[in-house]
């Protein structure tokens, strides 16, 4: 096929914007701070493993806040997402409850996908399931630290497909108060918890699931309060594909192959 100068210099053009395209990456919003965790490292942490795996972008917003009462300026702006593809949850605010401030930060999800990491699960205790919803499970609570074994109960899935079963060192087990039908379980995690009597007792809950909120994908795990489960490969490896499944681009154009 012989082509003009004009249709050769356009087809050229084609090819270079398409590229270019293809290269540009996501934008990440990662939120941490609050109480019990050390948000200082782990943003460190996620940012790296995360920008490692993807072609994403991932922006730090961090309070030094921590209390139960940490709270995020830009939360209080309706169009707090703006500009973002994704936002990953991180923070600890249970004592955080006014409904508006809740509110606005929901609304985003209305249209923004989003990754809710460990204590994210337990923010926002308005007393209502608005929160919850959003997250795909209501757990109000853990046990104590103890290695978790995690069972991938769905490799099929896009996130967990070749995903293989592994176990946590010391970990909160987080409870499961009531599983959405809009959330899909991906891992279960089980704990052998010492009793006061000297016996044990297996307390097996889900750790890791997709949710539909509407018409936004959603990816959460309750795992992730120790710096080694956060730097853990294969825990960074899940987040990071369950960020790109929230955003329906688990593929090869985002996904950067191990090595590279």
């Amino acid at each position: 096929m012989n082509l003009t100068p004009l249709a050769s210099l356009l087809l050229a053009v084609g090819i270079v914007s398409q590229a270019l395209a293809a290269e540009k990456p996501l934008r990440a919003m990662l939120v941490l701070g609050g109480c019990c965790h050390d948000y200082p490292a782990q943003k460190d942490i996620l940012k790296k493993g995360i920008e490692a795996r993807a072609n994403v972008v991932v922006d730090v917003v961090y309070s030094a806040d921590t209390s139960t009462k940490a709270r995020f300026e830009m939360y209080e702006k309706a169009d707090w997402a703006k500009g973002y593809d994704v936002v990953i949850h991180d923070e600890c605010s249970s004592d955080v409850k006014e409904m508006p401030y809740v509110q606005n930060i929901l609304a985003a999800h209305k249209t923004v996908p989003a990754v809710n990491l460990h204590c994210a699960m337990h923010c926002y205790r308005t007393g209502t399931d608005d929160w919850f919803k959003f997250v795909g499970i209501h757990s109000t609570g853990h046990g104590p630290q103890e290695p978790i074994a995690i069972h991938f109960v769905d490799t099929t899935h896009p996130v967990t497909k070749g995903a293989t079963d592994w176990t946590t060192v010391n970990e909160e087990l987080y409870n499961n108060v009531k599983i959405f039908d809009t959330a899909h379980p991906l891992a279960r995690g089980k704990q052998i918890i010492k009793q006061k009597d000297g016996t044990t007792k297996e307390v097996e809950t889900v750790v890791a699931w997709g949710n539909q909120y509407g018409s936004t994908r959603v990816f959460s795990t309750t795992l992730g309060h120790n710096n080694a489960t956060v730097s853990d490969a294969r825990y960074l490896d899940m987040v990071t594909r369950g960020l790109l499944w929230s955003c329906n681009q688990l593929n090869a154009k985002y996904l950067i192959p191990l090595g590279k």
